[in-house]
């Protein structure tokens, strides 16, 4: 244990480093600099002063950003960045990750920048949930946009930006929790109940969606904004199309009119969901984005699903899927060879219930419960 009196030589002999080493700051000598800084923040930490382990920490990130020499930079901080880990400093460790996110951002090293604003999200909303909930979320979202830039993490960086929306408008864990309920119900033949829980989940997408373009920038990050757009009206539909189709297996006539009202609706915001990946996918000529191929060809396979299930046709899915592509051979090619583009074909040629069997073999996901305990009602 550490008495007064000595607690006393340790703190002069840190601020004694600390001068020295604004002194090397001064002739522009950083890196010894930090030197010092660490040797003063060890002596603050076996004195648990804290609150000075903060301050010289945030010193030493400032004195780094300046380095003419990023991947030094880099260096120096990941050093630091592991140190205050292993002493679990998350808020020191959260404002060091934020700043070798900026650095590595600038390198162009969007693996390393996604990594370290991943983290330091991860980081600030195990301190407070609450008071960082928005700036936690908007570093999931820049950790996202950086993903999506590099070529090995793309689909990770998409997701992120979906948490990141639901995050910030504060339902991307009661949205998991809603639809547990509402499958639940449904498996219960609460029909009418679980129809109003999907509804509403819908609804919570739907307020997302609205906020969108507040939070991602269109003319910084235009494919951003199509794609997690696309995203949040597909759910919007998706969730939309459930509630009808539980509405639709409890056969009672008096939901007849909701029934065509979500499924209407739900059709139109597919269309919508279709035309922006469309004009996404459009412009390139070769090494499609698989996920996304996946994801417009699902939507395709879904409005094909609701005009079966619901009896309400308005037009030919595929038709609308593969309109003005034509001359796009191997977009064309892409889409076809879709398992759910085929689903959908088939849909069309021999109707729903022809097709209940390939739709139990087909995976559909985080709706594979749902899809498998529906299915079961209209066999």
């Amino acid at each position: 244990m550490i008495n007064n009196e000595d607690r006393e030589d340790l703190e002069i002999r840190a601020i004694q480093l600390i001068d020295r080493a604004e002194i090397l700051v001064d002739k522009n000598k950083g890196d010894e600099a930090i030197d010092f800084y660490e040797k003063a923040a060890q002596i603050y930490i076996d004195l648990g002063s804290y609150i000075k382990i903060d301050e010289l920490y945030v010193r030493i990130a400032q004195i780094i950003a300046q380095f003419k020499n990023n991947i030094h930079a880099t260096y120096r901080l990941k050093s630091i960045i592991r140190k205050t880990e292993e002493l679990k400093l998350y808020e020191v460790s959260a404002k060091l990750l934020i700043q070798l996110g900026n650095i590595s951002n600038n390198m162009r090293d969007w693996r390393t920048a996604g990594e370290s604003w991943e983290k330091a999200s991860e980081y600030l909303s195990e301190i407070d949930p609450e008071e960082y909930n928005n700036l936690s979320s908007i570093f999931l979202l820049k950790a996202g946009q950086a993903f999506e830039r590099s070529g090995i993490k793309k689909d990770v960086g998409k997701n992120l930006i979906l948490k990141a929306v639901m995050k910030i408008n504060k339902f991307h864990e009661l949205y998991e929790k809603e639809e547990k309920r509402a499958l639940n119900l449904l498996t219960r033949q609460e029909f009418e109940v679980s129809a109003k829980k999907f509804n509403d989940i819908a609804g919570y997408f739907e307020k997302a969606l609205e906020n969108l373009g507040d939070l991602i920038d269109e003319e910084t990050s235009k494919d951003t904004l199509l794609n997690a757009k696309a995203r949040f009206i597909h759910f919007v539909a998706e969730y939309q199309t459930v509630a009808a189709l539980c509405l639709r297996a409890s056969e009672n006539r008096d939901f007849n009119e909701k029934i065509k009202e979500l499924g209407t609706d739900s059709l139109q915001r597919f269309k919508e969901s279709i035309a922006l990946l469309k004009s996404y996918l459009l412009p390139q000529v070769s090494d499609f984005d698989h996920e996304i191929i996946l994801r417009v060809t699902f939507d395709t396979m879904l409005m094909a699903i609701i005009q079966g299930m619901l009896g309400v046709y308005q037009l030919s899915s595929t038709d609308y899927l593969l309109e003005n592509i034509e001359e796009n051979k191997k977009l064309t090619k892409e889409l076809k060879d879709s398992p759910y583009f085929k689903i959908a074909k088939r849909i069309e040629k021999v109707g729903i219930r022809e097709v209940f069997d390939d739709l139990l073999k087909l995976n559909l996901g985080h709706f594979e419960n749902i899809k498998n305990t529906l299915i079961t009602y209209f066999q």
